[in-house]
């Protein structure tokens, strides 16, 4: 079967945060909804099914196109591939004139991750890894900020460190699922420095040297956050509570974490009903 063919309909996630939830505007949900479905289909084409690299990079490639012509082209066909992704998202494109290259940089990360997979690569040090990140994270914080029309430099810095946080927060918590997989985010510089080899982390051992160093990588992520979170005072109304969930959301996870003693490498912590009554509280004091 085709990456396409695979991937034909949507597809229900777990996700850590609330995505397009009764907290958002309103007038924001059907818009936000349609963002969030194209990266999760273009996420799910890079990563769900049994495709191989050249048919997820195929079908990436497509879905490209597709979006090219969504924001170029005549009202989207309800027979053309993948429609349910771009015919409300030409929409949000036409009538918020969203920055479709935001779009693109998301797609050019995916690409990027199948690659990464099928070499068997990761990430060279920090420099590396964060400017992954610029691709796959912050394109969508910044796309919120423009619906909601927010545009103020240091708005959209502070967007830039909620949502490279929250990538990084997912990389830590899923390296029990990542790494058998052929997905290797933590640094080898970083590595390097704890003296934790490939060998130790594709068996997933616990030790000393890789607890400290997903213990330092989960410290720089909560750093980051918290730098960040400056942003909930800028986004008003339920909006801002949204945001203010979202990143209490990565930190509770990060609690999480840190509760493991930081194995996970063996453990995927995730967050249960009983967490967000705690979420909603300490958002009350951001």
């Amino acid at each position: 079967m085709s990456a396409t063919a695979s991937f034909a309909a949507p597809i229900t996630h777990y996700e850590n945060f609330p995505v397009a939830s009764w907290l958002c505007p309103a007038r924001l949900r059907a818009p936000i909804g349609a963002i969030y479905h194209f990266a999760r289909t273009a996420d799910d084409l890079a990563d769900e099914g049994e495709a191989n690299p050249a048919e997820r990079l195929q079908a990436l490639s497509r879905y490209r196109q597709a979006l090219q012509a969504a924001a170029d082209g005549p009202p989207v066909a309800p027979d053309q591939a993948w429609a349910w992704v771009f015919a409300p998202l030409q929409q949000v494109i036409k009538t918020h004139q969203l920055p479709t290259q935001l779009l693109h940089d998301l797609l050019d990360a995916f690409v990027q991750d199948v690659e990464k997979t099928r070499d068997g690569a990761g990430y060279a040090d920090q420099a590396e890894l964060l400017a992954y990140c610029a691709r796959s994270a912050n394109p969508v914080g910044r796309l919120l900020l423009h619906l909601y029309g927010v545009t103020e430099p240091a708005a959209l810095q502070n967007s830039d460190l909620i949502c490279t946080a929250l990538q990084l927060i997912n990389f830590w918590q899923d390296l029990s699922v990542d790494i058998p997989r052929g997905r290797f985010y933590l640094p080898q510089t970083d590595c390097d420095r704890h003296g934790v080899t490939q060998t130790m982390l594709l068996t997933r051992q616990a030790t000393q040297s890789t607890t400290n160093l997903i213990a330092e990588q989960a410290a720089a992520a909560r750093a980051g956050m918290r730098k960040g979170s400056e942003l909930v005072r800028s986004i008003p109304g339920r909006a801002g509570w949204e945001l203010r969930l979202v990143v209490q959301g990565g930190l509770r996870i990060l609690d999480r974490i840190e509760a493991l003693e930081f194995a996970t490498l063996q453990t995927r912590p995730t967050l249960r009903r009983r967490d967000l009554a705690l979420m909603a509280w300490r958002a009350l004091w951001m």
